[in-house]
């Protein structure tokens, strides 16, 4: 990637296609998210080294739980194991983690692992990896319009004062740009349920490779052709 192109200050993605890829090649679904770790692990770096500023992935969706348990339970196990064998390197690559989601529901062991990579990137400043984790747009919505109410029936706040900027403030994105770009692989086009509020402007590519073979020279490609759009916002 060339430095002088137009890199997205705010890159998301819906890590998707791990089960097909794995099916597609003989493999329980369990390999399909093992290899897709690996791929996380690639794109990191990657945006580290190019100068993006957020990268928002999409890790464990509130709709996840419908998923077989043995499953769910690998998955979690698969995040508890990256931490520990990862948390050093991120973190030693100056790579900032925050969680965006409902991690209370997340079983004792894995909230801690959450936790404690959290607090220990928390002064990092280079790339700041946001992890979608139990997390669901519309779910994200309706926490903090309970929120808005609650505050309002304190007197904490104004009708008058609730505009968009005030409500951002309740998502967990709170302090966070909205994304530039929103990428998903595997040939599914559509958004499901990822940042609903915050990608209303976002540019969308999709990439027909499932997520395990998404390489770092994919994601040049979509920032390259990113770079060649004109954001107009709704103006001229």
């Amino acid at each position: 990637m060339n430095k002088t192109e137009k890199i997205p200050r705010h890159i998301a993605i819906i890590m998707d296609g791990n089960g097909r890829w794995a099916k597609e090649r003989g493999l329980p679904r369990t390999e399909g998210h093992r290899a897709g770790v690996n791929t996380l692990k690639d794109i990191i770096k990657h945006c580290n080294t190019i100068g993006v500023e957020y990268l928002t992935v999409y890790s464990f969706s509130t709709e996840n739980w419908k998923r077989p348990a043995s499953e769910v339970s690998f998955l979690m196990d698969l995040l508890v194991r990256y931490l520990r064998t990862d948390l050093e390197e991120l973190n030693r690559n100056n790579v900032q983690i925050r969680v965006l989601g409902d991690i209370s529901e997340l079983p004792e062991t894995v909230r801690t692992e959450v936790e404690t990579a959290v607090k220990i990137t928390r002064s990092n400043n280079g790339l700041k990896l946001n992890v979608a984790l139990n997390y669901g747009g519309r779910d994200e919505i309706v926490r903090a319009v309970r929120n808005l109410i609650r505050d309002h029936a304190k007197g904490e706040i104004l009708y008058e004062s609730i505009d968009e900027e005030m409500f951002s403030k309740y998502l967990y994105t709170e302090g966070i740009p909205d994304p530039d770009l929103v990428i998903r692989p595997s040939g599914e086009m559509r958004i499901s349920n990822f940042l609903l509020w915050q990608i209303a402007y976002s540019e969308l590519w999709f990439a027909d490779c499932y997520w395990p073979d998404f390489t770092p020279g994919e994601l040049d490609r979509a920032i390259l052709d990113y770079g060649e759009r004109e954001r107009r916002f709704g103006g001229i």
